[in-house]
Order: C-alpha cells, then sequence, then structure tokens
C-alpha cells in the first residue's frame, strides 16, 4: 500500500465508517420509499384525478418506475466521476442531488392547482431522486469495502446494506403516524407532504457526517499507481461483459422482493383486499426490521461460506416462499400477513446482505464504482421499477394472485442460474 493511502487511511475508525456509510444510505432510501408509499396511497389522486382508480393506481408506480429508470443514468455518471476523482466527492454529490428532488416534491402543486403540470413535475423531481440513488448505493458500499479487512468484508459491507431497512421503517412511520394524527382528508390535502420537506434535515446531517471521512485507501493506491480508467463504462463492458450481465440479472430478485412486498402489497392490501393502510404500513415495517436485522448475521455468514452460496439459499427460499406469501396475504389476518412479510424480507436479506461485498469484489478498482453500481440499479429497473406495474395488471386481469406469485418465483430462477455462473470472491484480494 502507498505511504498516502496509509497516512489517510489510519485515523479512520471501524465505527465512522460504519456510521458514514449506513447513514447516507438511511437518509436516501427513506427519500426513495417515501415515494413509494406515497405512490401506493396518495399520488393516485392527488396527481392523475382523472383516472380510475385503478389507472391512478398503475400511473402512480409509473412514476415511481422513473426512478428506477434514471438510477442507471445516475451509476454511469457518479460512477465514471467515482472511478475517476474519488468515492467521497461523489458520496456527497449523490445525497444532494437525492435530496433535493425529495424536498421538491414535498413543495409541488397537485392535478387541483396547475393540470397536467403537476404530474409532469413530479415525474422530473423522481428521476432526480433515482439519478442520486443511482450514484449513492455503490458510493456507501465502496467505502465500507475499501476500508473493511479481506476477512470481514462481508460484516463491514453490511453497514450500508442496514440502511434500507432503517430508511423504510422511518418513511413507514412518518405516514403511520400523520394517518394516525390527522384526518383522512387533511393527510390527502397536504399532511402527505411533511415527510418529503422533513428529509432536508437529515440531509444536512449526512452531509456533514460524510464530509468527514477520508478517501479509501485502495482508490489512494490506484491512484498513485497511476492506474485510472479513461472511461470506466467502457471498460466494464469491453473487460467484464460476462459479469455485468450475469450480476445484473442475479439480483434482479432483491428488487422484486423488495419492492413486491414493501409498495405493491400495500397497493393490493388496500385497493383490492380493502385492508386498513395503517395496519398493512405496520407489517410493512415489521418486515423491514426483520430484514434490518437478518442482513447483519447474513453477511457475516457469507463471510464464513461464501457469497454464492448464501445468494443461492437466498433464490431457494424465494421460491418456496413465492405462493404462501400471497396466501397469507389474502387471510387478512394481521399476525399472518407480517409473517408472509417477514419470511419473504428474509430471502431478500440473504440475498442482499453478502451483495455489498459481492458486487464490488467482481469488479476491478479502475472501474469498480461503475461496474457495482450498474449492476445493482439496473437490476432496479425491472425489479422495483417494472414489478409493482405488472403485479398490479396481472391482478386486475386475472383477479388472482397466483400469477404474481408464479413471477416472483420466476425471476427466483433466473437468480439462482446467473449466481451459479458468477465466480465466488470471498476472500480476494481487491484488485
Amino acid at each position: 500500500m502507498s505511504t498516502a493511502a496509509q497516512t489517510s487511511a489510519a485515523p479512520v475508525s471501524a465505527s465512522r465508517i460504519a456510521i458514514a456509510s449506513f447513514i447516507g444510505t438511511a437518509i436516501e432510501f427513506y427519500d426513495f420509499y417515501l415515494y413509494g408509499t406515497a405512490a401506493a396511497l396518495v399520488f393516485g389522486h392527488q396527481f392523475f384525478p382523472t383516472f380510475s382508480p385503478l389507472a391512478g393506481t398503475l400511473a402512480a408506480f409509473a412514476t415511481f418506475g422513473v426512478g428506477f429508470v434514471a438510477r442507471p443514468v445516475g451509476a454511469v455518471v457518479f460512477g465514471h466521476f467515482g472511478d475517476r476523482i474519488g468515492r467521497k466527492a461523489m458520496l456527497v454529490a449523490s445525497l444532494l442531488v437525492m435530496g433535493t428532488g425529495t424536498v421538491a416534491i414535498g413543495a409541488l402543486p397537485t392535478y387541483s392547482a396547475i393540470g397536467i403540470g403537476a404530474p409532469i413535475l413530479l415525474v422530473l423531481c423522481r428521476f432526480l431522486q433515482g439519478f442520486g440513488l443511482g450514484g449513492e448505493w455503490g458510493g456507501a458500499v465502496l467505502l465500507a469495502t475499501e476500508y473493511a479487512p479481506r476477512n470481514r468484508r462481508g460484516l463491514w459491507s453490511s453497514f450500508p446494506q442496514m440502511g434500507p431497512a432503517i430508511g423504510f421503517i422511518i418513511a413507514g412511520g412518518a405516514f403511520l403516524v400523520l394517518g394516525g394524527t390527522m384526518s383522512q382528508e387533511s393527510f390527502d390535502d397536504w399532511g402527505w407532504r411533511i415527510p418529503f420537506l422533513a428529509s432536508s434535515l437529515l440531509i444536512v446531517i449526512g452531509y456533514y457526517i460524510r464530509m468527514k471521512i477520508a478517501e479509501t485507501p485502495v482508490f489512494e493506491r490506484a491512484m498513485a499507481e497511476h492506474d485510472k480508467a479513461k472511461v470506466p463504462i467502457v471498460e466494464v463492458l469491453r473487460r467484464q461483459p460476462k459479469t455485468l450481465f450475469l450480476s445484473t440479472c442475479a439480483f434482479i430478485l432483491a428488487h422484486t422482493l423488495f419492492y413486491t412486498i414493501t409498495t405493491f402489497s400495500l397497493s393490493y392490501g388496500t385497493t383490492v383486499l380493502e385492508l386498513d393502510k395503517n395496519m398493512l404500513l405496520i407489517c410493512a415495517m415489521i418486515s423491514a426490521l426483520v430484514m434490518g436485522l437478518a442482513t447483519p448475521l447474513l453477511a457475516m455468514w457469507s463471510d464464513r461460506v461464501g457469497r454464492r452460496r448464501v445468494c443461492l439459499g437466498a433464490a431457494v427460499l424465494a421460491v418456496a416462499w413465492a405462493f404462501p406469501l400471497f396466501a397469507l396475504i389474502n387471510t387478512g389476518n394481521p399476525v399472518l400477513i407480517a409473517l408472509a412479510m417477514a419470511v419473504g424480507m428474509i430471502a431478500f436479506a440473504a440475498l442482499f446482505a453478502p451483495m455489498g461485498a459481492f458486487l464490488p469484489e467482481l469488479f476491478a478498482t479502475r472501474y469498480r464504482y461503475t461496474g457495482a453500481s450498474i449492476a445493482y440499479n439496473a437490476s432496479g429497473v425491472i425489479g422495483g421499477g417494472v414489478s409493482p406495474i405488472l403485479a398490479t395488471q396481472l391482478i386486475a386481469a386475472t383477479g388472482s394472485s397466483l400469477p404474481v406469485s408464479g413471477y416472483v418465483a420466476g425471476i427466483a430462477v433466473i437468480c439462482a442460474v446467473c449466481v451459479w455462473f458468477l465466480r465466488e470472491t470471498r476472500g480476494n484480494e481487491l484488485e
């Protein structure tokens, strides 16, 4: 390791890295999930009131999907500069871009105020959210993995991987509190804006913490050795196209599980099953808590038995649970719904937890930010952006949840096949 790398890395403690990588993903996923929850509960009639309830929900989920389309774009842009000028600067920039889009949503006029301009502005803000998040995840996991001891990368990379659970719990909790303390009319009129505007305070906190972190030693060593990619995306596509394809397809399942459980299930439960939205939010928050607790344990397990084994176990569990998941939700029983969601989120965690180390380990340092970010965010286009829309259409066309379960199981099979063909990376040196 170069002297410069040693100097800058020495004073950085594990706790500081944990907090810096965790806080940003928690804040940014809080921002991202606010939209998903609002899309399921509010945006249909606020921004698409001339549509039928089903069409309004589909339109709201379509704007939700815009964020996932924007994420690979953000991954390429932030990855390019992250691989050329450093991880830290892009982590700060992604936080500010994401935050701008979120706060702006909270201030948007609705359709009743400005007509068609309202959904157009909503789409633009959603694009900003997705663009910022496209650079967030890759930078956060690289901050953790490039500082981590070789035999503990799984554990260290679980710090940012726990952020989504906390972000979802805070976002869901915010809507839960508002829904329980104000009338439905007040909530629909202005109450839903509060969590979006409150994001500004969280962004200030995240900015302060991230400005205190030094550049990673692995990146500094690469720069000292003049190992810098001129155009990282071109090098990824030229040198590791198979790895990029397999890793992208493998992790579609992670997004599919998460957004089917936390976003689509809210819409399905409230509109089709006519269940209480607060009850469903509580069940989803319980499942997110279970996921957050399981994440570091499963990440440590991947340090012991390998990334591939844990990911393959996740795919097997997802296939086995795809049909019981909706069978239990359809009962309308809160305990069974919470159980259904919690087991589904354990399957998600078993894939998501090792991914924080697995994806960075698959790509070379000179284009690692770009490669890992594209794989993660491109998989989200189908898993997170398309899945809720497709699931809603399947329910509308068939009147049954069975096709949705079949879809989830099919994605899990694809995941297992792709993971099988990826190389094991546990214990490897970061190249």
